[in-house]
């Protein structure tokens, strides 16, 4: 595989999830797989395993458990060499993968965690950020305390004054902070943020951005994408569009807006073996193709392909090839086996 020339730097918490085997419930589940997870370490995992030299930052225990969160992400090629030691715990996600009328449910247990007591005195992001091109945060950070929150503004504000280029995936979670706090404490962070990735509803509900009533999703996305582009000066917005009757099937498509001008994917039909993480493929998608200068069109078709692949992935990893998201691109959709 060939290496892009860009180091990509992501801060969030990393937490151990938790699953029921199969479709089982929670309250009837006698075993639960383990994986480890965090939305910015998603994206790492999948720009390392297309060449992209990525580094996480967070803060994890001391003990074993820690270290064994560190070791699954550098099985994946991240570079965990920034990553913080100390405090009691890893945080927790529960997930039960829902199916057909029943939607998956995710429970939270995330209080008293090591990242929640990170301190800005921790880490160095000057040197962190030295010889590095991208810097990535997902909403889910600042969430998790002032504490937490002074820390990625002063990512962010260094990643811009040493020239990143930053995104931020708004990621909003009501079960980790109210609207109130996230619209304050996110509106003030989007000052050094290049690329957003977030929904038409982020607008509306976090960014007071008024919908129109009129129209189909397509049109309302287009218009939060502009009118958050005006507002912030945002150089990308990444958008995804999902609609469906079920857990088990969707139709999943998404928009970029650079520039004035939106662009719009294909649609495709997907049966889900696994929603969680599938934003976070969408995400590094389109982070993959600015990096290697790709335009609009071309970002949007990758990134939307990228993250229907996930869909058929357990766990919160996109473990495709960039060979793989090409394939369904050029319209190798029936699924046959390869040989």
């Amino acid at each position: 595989m060939s290496m892009l020339p860009h180091k990509v730097v992501t801060f969030g918490e990393l937490m151990l999830r938790l699953d029921p085997l199969g479709h089982d419930r929670f309250v009837q589940a006698e075993t639960f797989e383990a994986r480890y997870t965090g939305a910015e370490a998603n994206v790492a995992v999948a720009l390392s395993g297309w060449g992209v030299e990525t580094f996480a930052v967070s803060k994890v225990p001391a003990h074993e458990i820690g270290q064994a969160c560190v070791n699954y992400l550098r099985r994946y090629g991240v570079n965990t060499d920034y990553i913080v030691r100390g405090g009691d715990r890893l945080g927790i996600l529960y997930v039960e993968t829902g199916a057909s009328q029943r939607p998956s449910n995710v429970i939270y247990d995330r209080n008293h965690s090591s990242i929640r007591e990170i301190r800005s005195e921790e880490l160095d992001w000057d040197r962190i950020f030295e010889g590095k091109h991208w810097f990535h945060v997902a909403g889910t950070a600042p969430a998790l305390g002032a504490n937490v929150r002074s820390v990625v503004e002063e990512a962010l504000a260094s990643a811009r004054r040493l020239g990143l280029k930053t995104s931020f995936d708004c990621n909003y979670r009501s079960k980790l902070w109210g609207l109130e706090e996230a619209r304050n404490v996110l509106t003030r962070l989007m000052e050094y943020v290049d690329v957003f990735i977030g929904g038409a509803e982020d607008a509306e509900k976090i960014f007071g951005i008024a919908l129109h009533e009129k129209g189909d999703d397509r049109f309302r996305t287009e218009y939060a994408a502009k009118q958050l582009c005006a507002r912030f000066g945002f150089e990308w917005v990444g958008m995804s569009l999902r609609g469906g009757d079920s857990a088990s099937k969707n139709r999943y498509a998404a928009m970029v807006c650079y520039g004035d001008e939106c662009f719009f994917s294909r649609e495709y039909e997907i049966q889900i073996v696994d929603r969680v993480g599938s934003g976070d493929a969408f995400t590094a998608g389109l982070i993959h193709q600015i990096l290697r200068g790709a335009g609009p069109a071309e970002a949007v078709e990758f990134a939307v392909a990228a993250g229907c692949l996930k869909h058929t992935i357990p766990g919160d990893f996109n473990l495709v090839s960039v060979e793989e998201v090409e394939r369904v691109i050029g319209g190798e959709h029936s699924g046959r086996v390869q040989r």
